[in-house]
């Protein structure tokens, strides 16, 4: 069992479906980056505003294009570059609704053989040949059933590449007009839904647990320490991947420090 896997708790009285694969120990983590903030800040997120800042913080297309695609991952202080063989994006798919912005998120297939039941951007795989844009629309197509014409690719967020199996992945921004139609591929969804910007920067949303595992990893810290961010959505539980971009993107939309600025990889 885990030491201290629920000190303090995940979200008390909070239950899920997913089942966490937890590492032999966990610690509290850190604030929310966005905790000193009133209220007033993290509310009222409108799709003009959310633009405006990805723009301020050159997130957008019209000040820097999608980082490229590369060969070697970078090294770092504690592991040695390897080569990226398996590329995928995901689509961060914006909207806005009684003036709050919201994104599309997915419950995985309980039937999938790998992240079974996790939350997750519609995204995948990417064919050869093929760009992270290219990836992410034709994948929210399949997954479920937004329409490309209908998505408005308008900026990207920093990739993570995961280190134990040399894979990359490219969150692509893209706005919609109006709320979508979600029609998912039971397949590789059991369900499709939105969340607000605002719901995710409430005060009893986000959660950072440092873990560490017995098999070491890079970018930890001096015990061995990484940090893992949850957020509490209706019915279920945001992490890994998917809760990393998501707290870059509600770091720049809120205009505090991301706290991995300068980490890319997992």
């Amino acid at each position: 069992m885990a030491q201290n896997s629920r000190w303090p708790a995940r979200f008390l009285n909070h239950e899920y479906p997913q089942i966490i694969p937890e590492p032999d120990e966990i610690r509290a983590g850190e604030l929310p980056p966005w905790a000193a903030l009133d209220e007033s800040a993290r509310q009222g997120l409108g799709l003009d505003i959310v633009l405006a800042r990805l723009h301020e913080a050159q997130r957008t297309f019209e000040e820097h294009a999608i980082p490229d695609q590369p060969r070697e991952l970078a090294q770092v202080h504690d592991d040695v570059a390897r080569e990226v063989n398996r590329s995928s994006a995901v689509l961060v798919a914006l909207f806005e609704e009684d003036g709050e912005t919201r994104v599309v998120l997915t419950r995985r297939s309980q039937s999938l053989r790998h992240h079974r039941g996790e939350i997750a951007f519609p995204g995948g795989r990417s064919d050869e040949g093929e760009t992270p844009v290219h990836t992410a629309l034709r994948e929210a197509s399949e997954e479920v059933g937004i329409d490309s014409s209908l998505v408005t690719p308008v900026g990207w967020l920093s990739p993570i590449v995961t280190f134990a199996s040399g894979s990359a992945i490219w969150p692509v921004i893209g706005t919609l007009l109006e709320s979508p139609t979600l029609v998912v591929d039971p397949v590789e969804v059991d369900r499709a839904f939105s969340v607000s910007l605002r719901e995710l920067l409430a005060d009893d949303a986000f959660l950072e647990e440092r873990w560490r595992r017995a098999q070491p990893r890079p970018g930890v810290d001096g015990e061995g320490f990484f940090p893992i961010y949850f957020y509490r959505v209706p019915g279920d539980v945001i992490w890994g991947a998917t809760a990393r971009i998501l707290t870059e993107l509600l770091c720049v939309v809120t205009q505090v420090n991301w706290p991995e600025a300068e980490r890319v990889w997992a």
